[in-house]
């Protein structure tokens, strides 16, 4: 399949169409992944990454799911460039784009992507900025596609912070047009022009309440309750323990509810380890599907 955009942000930019293409695309990719290995299909491709934060899923991902189509990474620290120097992210862009055939970036600054994909002549991908997840997204609706067979109908239950994650899943349900219930503490709610955006599509409601939030919510799902740019480490008295996801919690939800991590996790603090352990927890599926929708999403991005 082909995108119609050069870059991916945010989700926003793919049409509910492509996202949904992208997904089925991602699945296929999984079920065919020894014959994928077979064929190169980003032979002489050379992914840059650029990483500004720490990272596990995004790095190990992205580098295996080059090799597994036959092209190459180049690592790249913001640290030990010339950014570091005072060279522009104009500047970064155009030299990298001479070099590569696409640019992946985890940074702090969302600014940071937009300059990089003004100026880049080609594609560039959020591996995670301070505002938008992406890449996550693809991977997390994936997984409630392989696990519940279908988008429409379903609610996801987010608990927690109204973080970058919870921003592009917003707009991953506005796509799908799968209920979204947001429960945070007030003052950390999801970016309002992503939620006034989306509900035009699908039910984006927010409440303070974690519990009336899972009522019979199909998928459960939470993130760290502070994010790497988060420097604040009286942050998380403020979500516990009324926003910890664990086993009385669950019980609110679907029978056959699943629970969600995008990883990595503070157990005992955002989820207990009974959850994140227990029968329900898809988290390392949802972590395996971020090679497979990376994959599916440089070979739609590069044409291929």
């Amino acid at each position: 399949m082909k995108l119609k955009t050069k870059d991916l942000l945010t989700v926003d930019e793919i049409s509910s169409k492509e996202f949904l293409e992208l997904i089925d695309f991602s699945i296929k990719l999984k079920k065919e992944n020894k014959t994928v290995k077979e064929k190169p299909l980003l032979k002489n491709k050379t992914l840059a990454m650029l990483f500004g934060k720490p990272s596990t899923r995004t790095r190990v991902s992205f580098e295996i799911g080059m090799l597994q189509l036959g092209g190459h990474t180049v690592n790249l620290s913001l640290n030990e460039m010339q950014h570091s120097r005072g060279e522009s992210v104009e500047d970064t862009a155009k030299t990298l784009s001479r070099y590569v055939d696409a640019i992946v970036a985890r940074v702090y600054e969302h600014s940071f992507i937009e300059k990089l994909a003004k100026h880049a002549t080609v594609p560039v991908i959020n591996g995670l900025s301070n505002s938008y997840h992406p890449c996550q997204t693809l991977a997390d609706l994936m997984t409630i596609k392989e696990h519940k067979k279908k988008f429409k109908d379903l609610k996801i239950a987010w608990i927690g912070d109204g973080n970058n994650v919870c921003n592009s899943l917003i707009f991953g349900c506005s796509k799908t047009q799968t209920q979204i219930v947001i429960a945070t503490p007030k003052g950390f709610e999801p970016n309002p022009e992503v939620v006034k955006k989306s509900s035009k599509y699908t039910v984006v409601d927010l409440t303070t309440d974690p519990k009336s939030a899972v009522k019979d919510a199909d998928i459960v799902m939470t993130d760290t309750f502070t994010s790497i740019h988060m420097s604040d480490p009286k942050r998380t008295e403020k979500f516990l323990p009324s926003f910890q996801v664990n086993d009385s919690l669950m019980e609110k939800a679907k029978n056959d509810a699943i629970f969600m991590h995008c990883l990595p996790a503070k157990r005992e603090q955002e989820v207990t380890s009974s959850v994140i352990d227990g029968p329900q927890s898809v988290v390392w599926d949802e972590a395996e599907n971020r090679l497979h929708t990376q994959k599916a999403l440089l070979l739609s991005l590069l044409s291929i």
